[in-house]
């Protein structure tokens, strides 16, 4: 365990998969997309919501096969493969269809973002089975937070390349050319990662008669374990950022001027946020304080919504989007690191699966949103939002490092 060459090669995988998905992020450029080929609020909020969150149909499923998988590798280099198509043709079908057929473009890009987010279900059981075979516990959450920070600088190369690319190409042609050339940058990302050197498991379940079954039985272990409960309560309201995250950036544009630099700055700050803040994930999560990391990152999240509400300048927005890159980190490392400590060695796809299946539920949350602020206003969406991340900061008092 704890292979040097693993830590870089995990580390080269966050690196350029940020680089390339970044150039989308959810809470900047693909809302902006959306808006621009005629999309409403609450298809910006969906298509933010299946980006994300696309993935929790079918983890449960991935998790009754890979059980009894003693290598996961040859099944990520498939999904990697998968993930990289469905980008790159969302970039070529923004292109080909463009203003001419804004419908068709809006629903190429949901097709896109939803075989990408869809293949990740299976890639996100898979990568912490992995993760949980080559690394321990201690080194892992140090690993995580290099290779987030790393992430971080990825995104900040990300944000000015998309800033150059949204002021120097005229939309959709910009758009295009965003996906099309972070798909080629993420599949560096991919081909690190598929050359780590993954050790064979001993110690598999033995899969279980039908689907049925196995769901049977995951949802008794939900039901005995106390501590995920708690746990998959926790990150599940966490997700409540998500309810304003998306419309932040639509808010702003109504109250202040938003090129392309000041897009790009915005996803920069964010990128920055993220990374100066896993200086402190990585060492809180290294000595083992998980629970503490999720009540900051949460706190963090908290804030943030506020200032969003009361913002009127680039810079007030600089620092929103600072405090949400370093949170959403934080909360990535206590979530991650809290489930592959509490889960026995055998059911750890299992319990990997119903945490995410469950607290991924939280990525439609932006759905929500969207649907508050059609018929509603901001400021109902961003007190819904803070009032969700409060439950959220309750019940991380109660989670056990």
């Amino acid at each position: 365990m704890d292979k040097f060459s693993n830590h870089i090669k995990n580390i080269l995988h966050g690196f350029f998969l940020a680089i390339g998905t970044t150039i989308a992020e959810p809470s900047t450029v693909l809302p902006l997309i959306v808006n621009y080929f005629g999309g409403s609020s609450m298809l910006v909020g969906f298509f933010a919501a299946l980006l994300r969150g696309g993935a929790i149909v079918v983890q449960l499923f991935a998790a009754f096969h890979a059980q009894t998988y003693q290598l996961m590798l040859p099944y990520l280099r498939r999904v990697f493969f998968i993930r990289f198509l469905s980008w790159f043709l969302i970039g070529v079908a923004i292109i080909l269809f463009g203003d001419n057929h804004p419908n068709l473009t809006l629903a190429s890009i949901g097709l896109g973002l939803f075989f990408f987010s869809f293949s990740a279900g299976f890639a996100a059981i898979y990568f912490r089975e992995i993760m949980a075979k080559i690394f321990s516990h201690k080194f892992r959450g140090k690993t995580m937070a290099y290779r987030q920070f790393f992430s971080a600088v990825g995104g900040l190369l990300s944000g000015a390349l998309a800033g150059w690319i949204l002021h120097t190409f005229e939309a959709p042609q910009s758009y295009g050319l965003l996906f099309i050339i972070s798909s080629f940058i993420m599949a560096f990302g991919y081909l690190s990662f598929s050359l780590v050197d993954e050790p064979i498991k001993e110690n598999v379940s033995k899969k279980e008669k039908s689907f049925k079954e196995f769901l049977s039985n995951s949802f008794k272990l939900l039901k005995a374990d106390k501590a995920l409960q708690t746990q998959i309560t926790t990150f599940l309201f966490a997700y409540g950022y998500l309810i304003a995250l998306p419309f932040i950036i639509l808010h702003a544009q109504e109250r202040i001027d938003l090129d392309g630099i000041a897009i790009g700055s915005l996803i920069t700050t964010q990128m920055i946020g993220a990374m100066i803040s896993n200086f402190l994930w990585g060492k809180l999560s290294g000595s083992g304080r998980n629970r503490l990391t999720a009540k900051i990152a949460i706190t963090l999240q908290i804030v943030s919504i506020l200032l969003a509400s009361n913002s009127f300048s680039l810079y007030e927005y600089m620092v929103v989007f600072f405090l949400v890159g370093a949170s959403i980190d934080g909360n990535r490392i206590a979530s991650s690191n809290l489930i592959l400590k509490l889960a026995p060695a055998d059911k750890r796809p299992v319990y990997i699966a119903l945490q995410m299946n469950i607290v991924s539920l939280g990525m439609f949350f932006s759905i929500l949103g969207g649907v508050i602020l059609h018929f509603l206003s901001y400021e109902v969406l961003y007190s819904s939002a803070i009032i969700t991340l409060l439950i959220a900061l309750f019940f991380s008092f109660k989670l056990k490092d």
